[in-house]
């Protein structure tokens, strides 16, 4: 197998993010010297089953409970108003959703309720539906119920990455609160000293390829020195339209995805001979 090392280049024109240090691969990962690895949590960084198997089941037996206790306050009215909002599209678009009601607060709070779990069914990538659960997290995180689950490999090589002056950051479609808090409550410790940046869907959406340009504008770097580590190659037909490079991450667990040119990593580890 060829080994090679992606030498600094220092570009000036984006003073935030220039391509300093080396990484040696195993293979041609790259096409050119990476200086940010923006990476997926699930199917990435983390186990499938464990977004599915626990974390969602956690935040949906809680929506009711959660909303009743939360209902006044700011951000809890800003989700209501964002699933309102949903819900209209959702009626225009024929999606059969289930109704809305606020002749009480009680009934308002039961048919959000009822709409928010129809949208985990749909395994809707909606902002509102994120931003509550992120909030749900939160209290289970803090209490001690929940703790999240990373592959063994991701520690360490975000460790290795830091110290050759790689920038960490995450997009997911989960909020960028449940991201911090996931990362800041791993079974291997708190990870976020590491991590400079997080995107969510107030980005835009991870299969749109403006997403991806956003993000190299706030990172203030050019987007080819950009990697993109995903499970979903969707996901990295889009940021490569973007000029990112992109690495497809196959883990156990993970879904089945279509024949790509992406080329393929199995743990973060292959990152490094």
């Amino acid at each position: 197998m060829l080994a090679i090392s992606l030498f600094a280049l220092g570009l000036r024109i984006f003073p935030r993010c220039s391509a300093r240090s080396l990484v040696t691969v195993k293979t041609l990962l790259f096409k050119s010297p990476v200086s940010v690895v923006l990476l997926d949590i699930e199917g990435t960084t983390t186990p499938i089953d464990f977004v599915y198997s626990v974390l969602f089941p956690y935040a949906r037996a809680r929506v009711q409970s959660f909303l009743a206790e939360h209902i006044s306050d700011e951000a809890t009215q800003d989700d209501i108003a964002g699933f309102r909002h949903e819900h209209a599209e959702d009626l225009k678009q024929k999606s059969e959703p289930p109704p809305l009601r606020d002749q009480s607060e009680k009934t308002l709070i039961e048919s959000i309720t009822a709409y928010v779990h129809w949208l985990m069914d749909q395994d809707r990538k909606s902002t509102p539906l994120k931003s509550l659960q992120g909030r749900i997290w939160e209290a289970g995180y803090y209490s001690g119920e929940l703790q999240a689950q990373v592959f063994d490999d991701v520690p360490r090589a975000i460790r290795r990455l830091r110290e050759q002056q790689k920038e960490i950051c995450i997009y997911s479609s989960g909020s960028v609160l449940a991201q911090k808090l996931l990362f800041a409550h791993t079974e291997a410790g708190d990870l976020t000293s590491l991590i400079r940046d997080y995107f969510d869907t107030n980005v835009g959406a991870k299969r749109d390829a403006a997403s991806y340009q956003r993000i190299a504008q706030s990172l203030a770097c050019a987007p080819s020195e950009i990697v993109f580590i995903s499970d979903v190659v969707a996901e990295l037909d889009a940021a490569r339209s973007a000029e990112f490079q992109t690495l497809l991450c196959e883990r156990p667990g993970n879904h089945a995805q279509p024949a790509s040119s992406h080329n393929v990593i199995r743990t973060l580890d292959e990152l490094f001979s």
